[in-house]
């Protein structure tokens, strides 16, 4: 079967040429670096500096359930840190998952000039994906560097986090590469945001925690992929390490492989028309 007959959902089958187009995507960034630092880490401060701050003076504390039944006292600008940096990584994969590379596939025909030469499809989206993840692992790396210069957390252990981030961000860059493939125009992605990330960061204990929540909105937020990255980013923060982590690792490292596969299989579908 050739490529130009095969299943849209045949396996992913990218080559090192990935590389290239992701290095494209690179060069071309370069320039609007800076600016694009302060867009992307300018939201998420103001997040931290009014709640945080603001509203940790009223709060003072939040009680955290531990793994073995007991509770622990947190101050809430840490609990709030640590569940905000997951929700910039995620927004920050998003965003460029889904409107750059909206732009460069529909808008402005990259990838159509991209494929004239000899990489292929599976190549492109992959670079993709991974160039939306290291977007969202810059961000995250430079509001973690800002946290650590306010004494927000010293643990060691937050270099472990920087790693679940990273995985965070593969798995909603996948995600949102799944709208892109279906997506009309930019319109379309207002759905995406109204309907599914914005109740995801409400239920994932990113503000406030889960076990205020209802029994079945908490059944639900188990689902989620944020809440798993929540869990373990946060008892990092708190230099503890986290419960369950490898069935978190594995629920957000099975969304991001699902994902990409159906992300893949839509944009060949939507090629091949």
């Amino acid at each position: 079967m050739t490529a130009h007959h095969r299943s849209p959902w045949t396996l992913p089958q990218p080559t090192r040429r990935w590389v290239a187009v992701w290095l494209r995507n690179l060069l071309v960034w370069r320039k609007l670096a800076i600016p694009s630092l302060v867009g992307n880490i300018a939201e998420p401060l103001i997040w931290l500096v009014a709640f945080g701050y603001g509203m940790g003076a009223l709060v003072g504390s939040v009680t955290l359930t531990l793994p073995g039944g007991g509770t622990q006292p947190v101050p809430y600008l840490v609990f709030l840190a640590s569940g905000s940096i997951c929700m910039s990584a995620m927004n920050a994969a998003t965003f460029e998952a889904l409107y750059s590379a909206f732009s460069r596939m529909h808008v402005q025909k990259t990838w159509d000039g991209i494929l004239n030469a000899p990489v292929t499809l599976d190549d492109i989206v992959l670079a993709e994906m991974l160039w939306a993840a290291f977007k969202a692992l810059f961000t995250a790396t430079a509001i973690l560097g800002v946290m650590l210069a306010l004494g927000i957390s010293h643990s060691p252990k937050l270099a472990l986090a920087w790693l679940v981030l990273g995985l965070t961000g593969v798995t909603f860059a996948s995600l949102a590469l799944i709208f892109n493939a279906l997506a009309k125009g930019y319109d379309f992605f207002t759905y995406y945001f109204t309907l599914w990330l914005t109740p995801m960061m409400f239920v994932s204990g990113v503000f406030f925690p889960r076990e205020q929540l209802p029994g079945w909105v908490q059944a639900v937020g188990n689902a989620l992929p944020l809440t798993h990255a929540v869990q373990l980013v946060r008892p990092l923060f708190l230099d503890r390490w986290p419960a369950d982590a490898g069935v978190h690792l594995a629920v957000l490292a099975g969304y991001a492989l699902a994902a990409f596969w159906v992300a893949l299989a839509l944009t060949r579908r939507r090629f091949a028309r």
